[in-house]
């Protein structure tokens, strides 16, 4: 079974995440419903490594499957922000068009230097990639 059969599976998994990875020290991870078709996650993954994660994403169920509808990702290290991937589109950046809309931003000019970011997706969790990515 996916995590993203349903909202309370999504919840479940979220609330588990120290089991799914041992490098997850803390977790404020909450899933917060604002109405019957729509939940707000957001909160701070830390790991042994000394990174941090701090994710937001929206979900919503009101086609009668779950889904993803917006997310940003940040990725720490102490202070430093390494990365951040985000679904904000940028159609007229082609070199983005193969994952559309879904972007990492990375350095040296994070703000403004795209790149696409493969496996990142509205229809599934995208918390085991970016685990795996940091561990």
């Amino acid at each position: 079974m996916t995590p993203f059969q349903s909202l309370p599976d999504y919840e479940m998994f979220l609330y588990s995440l120290s089991e799914y990875s041992s490098t997850i020290l803390t977790s404020t991870v909450v899933l917060v419903r604002r109405s019957a078709q729509l939940a707000i996650v957001s909160g701070e993954i830390t790991f042994a490594s000394g990174h941090r994660l701090i994710l937001y994403e929206v979900l919503n169920t009101r086609y009668g499957f779950l889904r993803l509808t917006s997310y940003g990702y940040e990725v720490w290290r102490i202070e430093e922000q390494l990365y951040w991937y985000d679904s904000q589109p940028h159609p007229n950046n082609l070199t983005l068009a193969s994952t559309h809309p879904h972007h990492k931003h990375v350095p040296p000019d994070i703000k403004h230097n795209r790149i696409p970011a493969p496996g990142l997706s509205f229809t599934q969790p995208n918390l085991p990639l970016l685990i795996a990515e940091i561990e």
